[in-house]
């Protein structure tokens, strides 16, 4: 399996989403970026130790880090390998004296091990073939002036009557906003219709 290294752009959040943020991953050696919606929980841990914040109670990952070093475990790598009906499945792939293991988690929580251990994340060339947003489409939708409606009137996010092509003008519209988890949804809508058809 092909994989790619990705980073983590930043986290995001609006107000329809109910506490959801979206989790921003971008393509270290190319143009891709990777939506994940999380919980806000997963959110505040990932955010609280990229920004070098000391929680006054440790956090269930920092818990899992002061195991994992007492016991000399060490984490090499965390991957998000799978999508299946909308859901990202991620493994973190340890190594115990000498002995490899790769354990199923949440992205979230793999990723927030993966920053509490200085570790790289991966994504499997399929994911980011299936889910990932191209940052052409972001500078296409860019280019409308500010303000300018691009989508044809009538057409609102999430409408049943929605075309694939209606959806994907949208989608390029909200990567152009940086509304990430319009971005997310959209997608998953555009792949439900993609499957039905």
């Amino acid at each position: 399996m092909d994989k790619l290294q990705v980073d983590i752009l930043g986290l995001s959040t609006s107000p329809h989403t109910n506490g959801a943020y979206a989790l921003i991953l971008y393509e270290v050696d190319g143009k891709r970026k990777l939506p994940i919606i999380i919980g806000g929980f997963e959110a505040q841990a990932i955010a609280l130790k990229l920004e070098n914040i000391k929680p006054p109670r440790p956090f269930t990952h920092d818990l899992f880090k002061t195991v994992a070093d007492t016991f000399s475990l060490r984490v090499n790598e965390v991957l998000i390998d799978e999508l299946h009906n909308e859901t990202f499945y991620a493994k973190v792939i340890c190594e115990m004296n000498g002995e490899a293991h790769e354990i199923d988690a949440r992205p979230s929580d793999a990723i927030a091990i993966a920053v509490r251990f200085g570790a790289p994340i991966f994504v499997s060339e399929e994911i980011m073939n299936e889910a990932g947003i191209r940052e052409e489409q972001q500078e296409e939708a860019s280019e409308a002036a500010p303000g300018e409606e691009v989508a044809e009137p009538g057409v609102e996010t999430g409408s049943v009557g929605a075309s694939l092509a209606d959806l994907q003008r949208m989608l390029e519209e909200a990567i152009g906003r940086e509304d990430y988890e319009e971005a997310a949804r959209l997608r998953d809508e555009i792949g439900r219709l993609k499957g039905s058809s």
